[in-house]
């Protein structure tokens, strides 16, 4: 099990938020390996007192060290490690503009074999900007682990086992059952001050290429047999993925949010570029193109400035009934079923994780040398690819650009629920 960890980005948003404390989950439950330490890094000096404020409650101060750093300087990340003996794993919790910087720079370190590198998503910008950080990646001689921290969900990784655990639920699993499926990602936040990263990824680059089509490659994968065939039925699967249509995109105006406060319109916010066209609602129709699936339309969404908060996945049944699984929680599956009056039959899932946060589910497949919630290179690239088209076509002008009042359920007609 890997000992050391280089944390990149230690002061930012993600790993204060969602990487220290997922650390501390896993030392509070006893999962870290004796001895473990994290060489925070980031290109802010902090002091005594500011490493113990990075800390914080999450982990004890002794397993953390930080180091000022300069992405640019291979010297300045390798005395950061102090020529660690054994395998490393380095986490770039960076925006995604300096990760060629970064990864340039470890590849000048001669790091210990087993060596891990970890790459949050986005995987790049579009299809030729995945292919080229793949290269970049391939040429540290680490392994390269593209985290997605939905992955790591309990109720995402269940997916799979759910079908194994319920027999009746994989009879009705295939384009024959199932007319339509629906993943949906709504959120009623609206921008909160991320001008500088979303106006440059906007929803269908933001969620709905990474985190919505791995939840549609579990849901549409054949189940493996055994763990060393996930990663290849997880490419079978969104191989046969295909765009129908161009989709749709919009954009919210001024309105009133579900907890109450006025904003204004999206074009308006601060740091925002209106001429850009961003969106901040995008949904596609695709369709699996294999024996299991033909026949069955899927439609992902994902919006920000919705009227409810919704994160799951619906499979309607053809003659009436649907079955709805949370991303994020509840655990029950609720499953109902056409001509059966009131109550509704609710299934659980086999328990997975612990109870642990979707981190540090991550950070111990990273630690442990497993791979089970990372994305292929080849499946990240496949992932740009299935929504091309409708990049070019929204670039190009060719889709409309709604507006729907913040606030509201959507542009108008948006979807089916």
């Amino acid at each position: 099990m890997i000992r050391t960890l280089l944390l990149l980005g230690a002061t930012g948003d993600l790993a204060r938020r969602f990487l220290l404390p997922a650390l501390g989950a896993l030392h509070s439950a006893g999962r870290l390996p004796d001895g473990f330490r994290v060489a925070g890094a980031a290109r802010r000096e902090l002091d005594e007192e500011g490493v113990r404020r990075l800390a914080g409650d999450d982990i004890p101060a002794e397993m953390l060290s930080y180091h000022s750093v300069d992405l640019t300087d291979p010297a300045s990340l390798a005395a950061a490690l102090e020529h660690p003996a054994e395998p490393v794993a380095v986490y770039l919790a960076l925006p995604p503009a300096t990760f060629e910087t970064a990864i340039e720079s470890l590849c000048q370190i001669d790091l210990p074999a087993g060596s891990r590198v970890v790459v949050e998503n986005p995987f790049g910008h579009d299809l030729e900007s995945a292919r080229e950080l793949n290269a970049l990646l391939a040429r540290t001689g680490m392994d390269a682990y593209r985290a997605d921290h939905v992955l790591g969900m309990g109720t995402v990784q269940n997916l799979v086992a759910m079908r194994h655990a319920n027999p009746v639920l994989e009879r009705l699993w295939n384009g024959g059952s199932v007319e339509q499926v629906e993943i949906l990602w709504e959120e009623t936040l609206a921008l909160e001050g991320r001008a500088g990263y979303y106006d440059h990824a906007g929803a269908l680059r933001d969620v709905l290429q990474s985190h919505m089509l791995q939840v549609l490659v579990l849901v549409g994968m054949e189940p493996p047999a055994h763990e060393a065939e996930l990663h290849a039925r997880k490419l079978d699967a969104i191989s046969s993925v295909r765009l129908a249509g161009s989709g749709r995109r919009a954009r919210y105006s001024a309105g009133t949010l579900a907890d109450g406060r006025e904003v204004g319109a999206y074009a308006d916010e601060e740091g925002v570029d209106p001429a850009r066209c961003t969106e901040t609602f995008a949904e596609l129709e695709l369709e699996l193109v294999n024996q299991r699936w033909n026949g069955t339309r899927f439609v992902l969404r994902a919006g920000k400035a919705l009227s409810c908060r919704r994160k799951l996945v619906l499979l309607r049944f053809r003659g009436g009934g649907e079955l709805e699984l949370g991303i994020d929680g509840p655990e029950d599956v609720v499953l109902r079923l056409a001509g059966v009056a009131s109550r509704p039959l609710e299934l659980r899932a086999p328990a997975v994780g612990d109870g642990l946060p979707p981190y540090a589910q991550v950070f111990l497949d990273v630690l442990l040398g497993t791979s089970a919630l990372s994305v292929s290179g080849e499946g990240a690239e496949r992932c740009w690819q299935v929504v091309a088209p409708a990049l070019a076509a929204w670039e190009a002008g060719r889709v409309p650009l709604e507006q729907y009042p913040a606030g509201s359920a959507g542009p108008s007609s948006s979807g089916s629920i």
